[in-house]
């Protein structure tokens, strides 16, 4: 075969001869050498060629001490590559820490002592160990990806852990945080007012906190007004020895009260001037009972009757509603204005609307007269209520959902609900036959506290703007101030205890 075909059978480059190709073998490589191969000497003239292929020698790279499986044997010592003392490597102790504290944080082992050292049973095949127990170091484990049960769940974690950041893991965000103490509650009343003539009738509603700081007591024929800034006493009006106070309530910018009346009149006030602004009828018996809804006062009385009243208007009242069969003794705008929400004698808790004149919802539940009414201010539409000496259950409510949520026994008359709006907790007194005031937790419903002092049944209660004190009225003529709430703020509220008088002098 002449040198152009060989050429072209080899796809040769243009002028390089077949000839010039050499082959060169290994010692002791059989079947790969020509029979005119020259001795491999290299030329002075031969140029280095280097290739585009790059493969790393891994001989020095320290995968040991980042491996996820038990320590490697270490490679034999050998007189072309001795073993040095005080290398710069981790040490054998400190890598076998290591590879565990990474296993029980990873992969969830539960290992405690240190990792177990190579057997050969257990090692590569460089022990003569069989091929199944060979591993990859960047390989941890056969089962990495297999599905196993969650022991934790279901028992007891050990209080000793080889793992420092605890048994929920390297992000567990409750590292280092200690449990939080339970707040405490003072069980004994930081002021009392001494109220005479404080009427001890379940139907009345004689006591209400402004959102200017002032607090409005109906006694007897008159309204007080005792400034919790200032703890000043103001005399606000007299109704005389023909009528009595029924009802207060103060509007929502604080500068005005309504006085409902025996006789059925509502009185609006004015409480910077202590003048009497207007005179609303429209009930034929007394009227125990006020809401306020910005400029809408709703008003309900024995007559079973609710009447709305706009004071932008002439008109004594703009609708009237009639639902209960019974004398109406507990009202409740919800914060949004939106349902009003109305307890009565006959067991009833009806939910109305600003346009409706029949009720939207009804519920039956109680078994006794309904007057503790109280709104969620943390969730729209949850409605508590409270019966009677028959019922003495706490009751809770969805209008939203018209369902029901939850009932607790409460063990005595309710006669008043309040939700804090720092916090979701409510408060309710009782009458017969524990005369108490207790702290709950909502939704859970556990009880926070239980207050005692009050020597007749705890008929009135109101909070104060600021969502920390409640003040308790009751037939025993006084009225007791109770730091329940925190602070939104987490402000120290001031005690100042002491006995005033409200009144008094000016009944007596």
């Amino acid at each position: 075969m002449d040198s152009r075909n060989r050429r072209s059978r080899l796809n040769l480059p243009p002028g390089m001869s077949p000839s010039s190709l050499h082959l060169e073998t290994t010692a002791g490589s059989p079947g790969l050498s020509r029979a005119n191969s020259s001795p491999s000497t290299p030329s002075p003239t031969r140029t280095t060629t280097y290739s585009d292929r790059f493969i790393p020698s891994r001989t020095g790279s320290r995968l040991n001490g980042f491996a996820l499986i038990d320590k490697q044997p270490q490679p034999l010592p050998s007189p072309t590559r001795p073993i040095a003392e005080g290398r710069d490597d981790v040490s054998s102790s400190s890598v076998s820490a290591y590879s565990t504290l990474l296993r029980n944080e990873l992969f969830g082992e539960d290992v405690v002592g240190p990792a177990t050292p190579a057997t050969p049973e257990k090692s590569t095949g460089v022990y003569g160990g069989s091929r199944d127990s060979i591993k990859s170091p960047m390989s941890p484990s056969r089962n990495l990806f297999r599905f196993k049960n969650d022991h934790g769940a279901s028992s007891p974690g050990s209080p000793y852990s080889a793992s420092p950041v605890g048994s929920e893991g390297l992000f567990s965000s409750n590292v280092g945080t200690p449990p939080k103490p339970a707040r405490k509650i003072t069980r004994s009343p930081y002021k009392v007012l001494d109220a005479p003539a404080l009427q001890d009738d379940f139907y009345l509603n004689l006591v209400d906190w402004s959102s200017n700081n002032v607090l409005a007591v109906g006694l007897g024929t008159c309204v007080y007004l005792w400034s919790a800034c200032t703890s000043k006493v103001t005399k606000l009006c007299d109704l005389g020895v023909n009528d009595s106070v029924c009802s207060v309530g103060w509007t929502p910018q604080g500068t005005h009260l309504a006085v409902g009346t025996n006789i059925g009149e509502i009185q609006i006030w004015d409480a910077s001037r202590c003048k009497k602004v207007r005179t609303m009828g429209g009930h034929c018996t007394r009227a125990g009972a006020l809401a306020w809804s910005s400029y809408i006062l709703s008003s309900g009385s024995r007559d079973r009757n609710i009447l709305h009243r706009d004071i932008r208007v002439q008109d004594d009242f703009v609708r009237k509603l009639v639902g209960h069969k019974s004398e109406v003794c507990g009202l409740k705008w919800s914060y949004d204005d939106r349902e009003l929400a109305s307890g009565g004698n006959d067991n009833q808790l009806l939910v109305w609307n600003q346009q409706s004149s029949q009720p939207l919802l009804r519920f039956n539940e109680h078994t006794a007269a309904v007057k503790a009414i109280a709104w969620s201010p943390h969730q729209h539409g949850i409605l508590a209520s409270g019966g009677g000496t028959a019922d003495r259950c706490l009751r809770f409510w969805n209008t939203a959902t018209d369902t029901r949520l939850n009932c607790v026994d409460t063990g005595s008359q309710v006669c008043n609900l309040v939700w804090c709006k720092n916090v979701n907790e409510l408060v309710s007194t009782h009458g017969y036959s524990q005369n108490q005031i207790m702290v709950w937790r909502y939704p859970s419903m556990s009880k926070l506290a239980t207050l005692t002092g009050h020597t007749l049944r705890v008929l009135y209660l109101a909070i104060s703007p600021d969502g920390q004190t409640i003040v308790t009225g009751a037939g025993d003529e006084t009225l007791r101030f109770w730091n329940i709430f925190p602070s939104p703020k987490s402000q120290s509220a001031v005690h100042d205890s002491g006995l005033w008088s409200l009144g008094r002098t000016q009944i007596r």
